[in-house]
């Protein structure tokens, strides 16, 4: 019996020592599986760094041209449109660049703050040339929901009507893409379901309520059903 048993250990250890090897060992093919999870997932994350850094550099850019739009006014022609772009957006880094070329020694090679800055500068003067992708700020209607807009809530902008602009055709501005139509509160009420024609699902039910702070929830009903995928 002795000599059974130990040979029945000795099975027992061998697959133990197999299994260990399949899992562990750097050839193997369990390893190969690890590692391409890893790559994956690493590879899953840096994608969302970089959707994540754009987000933030378009909610920046909404919110400096947010601030930028005078108090009173219900909507800018599309001079004035234009206006802010080329005397506001394309010349925010310009007193910056003044400073360090004031304080750059004379022969002295560029900072590395100052060749950011131009070409940050050239990058927005391309991007206004072959077209700037921007709220509407000659509709009213957009421009009376832009105000209500807050920097943190991203889903809102699916609200907003936006435009292209261009410095190479400054007299037209096409429509990118069609948001939430403002309606009037007279409409609203003689309705019991108010059709909303929301082209982006992602946009929230906190951004809807913002919107439209006086309208009952219940209003929005055909877009809460789009939104949970009902038909």
């Amino acid at each position: 019996m002795a000599p059974r048993s130990k040979l029945a250990a000795t099975k027992a250890k061998a697959a133990q020592n197999a299994v260990k090897e399949k899992v562990f060992h750097p050839q193997s093919r369990k390893a190969g599986q690890l590692e391409r999870a890893s790559l994956r997932k690493g590879k899953l994350a840096s994608q969302s760094q970089r959707r994540s850094r754009k987000q933030i550099e378009k909610a920046d850019r909404f919110g400096f041209f947010l601030h930028a739009l005078p108090p009173d006014t219900p909507a800018l022609t599309l001079p004035q449109f234009h206006d802010l772009i080329t005397d506001l957006w394309l010349t925010r880094h310009d007193a910056a660049l003044r400073h360090e070329e004031t304080t750059r020694r004379k022969g002295r090679p560029q900072s590395v703050r100052e060749v950011a800055l131009r070409e940050l500068k050239l990058r927005d003067e391309d991007e206004y040339k072959s077209g700037l992708e921007l709220p509407d700020l000659t509709h009213a209607a957009t421009v009376e929901l832009f105000r209500k807009w807050e920097n943190s809530d991203p889903a809102y902008l699916h609200l907003l009507q936006f435009v292209r602009l261009s410095s190479a055709n400054p007299t037209v501005a096409p429509i990118v893409k069609e948001g939430l139509q403002q309606r009037s509160k007279d409409d609203i009420e003689d309705r019991d379901v108010m059709e909303v024609d929301v082209t982006e699902k992602t946009a929230s039910l906190t951004a809807l309520q913002r919107a439209f702070p006086d309208v009952p929830l219940t209003a929005f009903s055909s877009t809460i059903q789009n939104m949970d995928g009902g038909t």
